[in-house]
């Protein structure tokens, strides 16, 4: 190897050591899929999810919010998975778009809502620096990503929930915190375990880390 090669490969090893949140080729595209997918799943749960919400909202006005964690994966996974700045905001927005241009009742409030929810788990994996991936922190994210589902929706609507009764606004703050925690923090926490152990996150620290506890 010449010496102009080696310094070549020094520097960019000293790049990359100074930048480790810096987004890689793999990162963009692995970001891309996993929006597709969970966009995917959300499709299949506007239906699912939307008749659980509207069953128990019946029966407890507020009790709703239990339904709403699947909704919320998208940034939960995207932070575990690729753990830089702007991932579980990219991935649950792109997951929101991929629902709308499918189809539903929502139109573009659903893109409003990827962002709000995005950012709301982004929030969790910055205040841990990017450094904690376990399933504590998993949950937290989920939980960011319902309080945030839940500050929009107060303002945000034809009907925004600000109209309506303490009692709901209460009851439906603490089902989507438990939904939240639940159905993205521990759901979308096991999913990452379960594609680390079929190899297809071989490139990422979630990979490595499943084959140096295997």
């Amino acid at each position: 190897m010449s010496t102009s090669t080696s310094a070549s490969t020094a520097k960019a090893s000293a790049a990359t050591a100074r930048s480790p949140w810096r987004w890689r080729v793999v990162d963009i595209v692995v970001a891309a899929v996993l929006g597709v997918a969970i966009g995917l799943v959300f499709w299949g749960w506007n239906t699912i999810g939307y008749a659980w919400f509207t069953a128990a909202d019946g029966l407890t006005p507020g009790l709703g919010g239990i339904a709403v964690g699947i909704w919320l994966l998208g940034g939960v996974v995207g932070g575990l998975v690729i753990r830089k700045p702007g991932a579980a905001l990219v991935v649950e927005l792109v997951a929101a778009i991929v629902s709308m241009l499918i189809g539903n009742v929502w139109g573009v409030s659903t893109v409003l809502s990827g962002i709000v929810q995005g950012l709301g788990a982004e929030l969790i994996f910055a205040l841990f620096l990017y450094r904690r991936f376990g399933l504590p922190t998993a949950a937290l994210a989920g939980v960011g990503a319902a309080a945030a589902a839940w500050v929009f929706e107060f303002f945000y609507g034809s009907s925004p929930n600000i109209l309506k009764s303490l009692e709901f606004n209460a009851i439906y703050l603490g089902t989507l915190i438990v939904s939240g925690a639940i159905l993205a923090g521990v759901v979308g926490w096991l999913l990452v375990r379960a594609l680390a152990a079929s190899g297809a996150l071989s490139r990422f620290a979630a990979g490595r880390e499943h084959l140096r506890e295997v």
